[in-house]
């Protein structure tokens, strides 16, 4: 099979595809929709803030907006041919928060919340982030490490499930920092690993959190090219 094949075979099966062709009308484009979601939850709550709302009225927003995405499947405004989720995700939330924010107050008197929980430490995250990006470096720069909170997460229930969260604890540092050897090999000693072993399994480390992150972007795009496009966008967005 062809390099070409598989990658068409693979995208035809991804999150954002199966929303795209199947809409919400059926149970498992809606799962798809409310896992794709749940990432973009804190990014577009900052893009709200940074726009001027409150964040009473910002939570409301953003509570609103994903009700209605996922209550109605109001995807009309997706286009196949581009395939970003992330771009469509924005342009549509920005058109909302234009538009429909006396919708957004009706759907908090009505008791309608979407199906995504609040963290009351969002506001604190949204304090910490640097004042001088605009809303959309800022909704980019939130997706950016959500995405990789999201991964670093997957691959520690992979670890666990295999037995070796001491060795994924240990060494997971070591995705994000060049370290000396004898910091590597005391590191790899926690986990009961020798020398050699420890940088093996750092290698392995490091090779499974490339896979993981390409998959989890792979997810969100509709083509093999747009992958490339949205790691680079990702490693812009975390140096903003």
């Amino acid at each position: 099979m062809s390099d070409s094949t598989r990658a068409a075979g693979a995208f035809r099966s991804t999150r954002w595809s199966i929303v795209l062709e199947a809409g919400t009308d059926r149970p498992g484009a809606r799962a798809a929709l409310e896992e794709l979601c749940a990432t973009y939850w804190y990014p577009l709550y900052a893009f709200a803030r940074r726009t001027g709302e409150q964040r009473a009225n910002a939570r409301d927003l953003t509570q609103g907006f994903f009700a209605l995405l996922l209550e109605r499947g109001d995807l009309g405004t997706a286009d196949p041919d581009r395939g970003r989720f992330r771009a469509f995700l924005v342009t549509a939330f920005r058109n909302y928060v234009s538009n429909e924010r006396e919708r957004a107050r009706a759907w908090k008197r009505g008791g309608r919340t979407a199906p995504i929980a609040w963290d009351p430490k969002l506001e604190e995250r949204y304090e910490s982030s640097a004042a001088e990006l605009s809303p959309e470096r800022l909704f980019d720069r939130a997706w950016a490490l959500e995405l990789l909170d999201h991964v670093l997460a997957v691959l520690s229930d992979q670890y666990a499930a295999s037995g070796k969260a001491r060795v994924f604890e240990s060494l997971k540092s070591t995705l994000t920092t060049e370290e000396p050897e004898a910091t590597l090999t005391e590191r790899g000693a926690a986990a009961g690993l020798s020398p050699g072993a420890t940088k093996v399994a750092a290698h392995r480390l490091r090779s499974r959190y490339r896979e993981a992150l390409r998959a989890a972007i792979a997810d969100t795009v509709g083509s093999e090219e747009q992958v490339d496009d949205e790691l680079q966008a990702l490693f812009q967005a975390l140096g903003a």
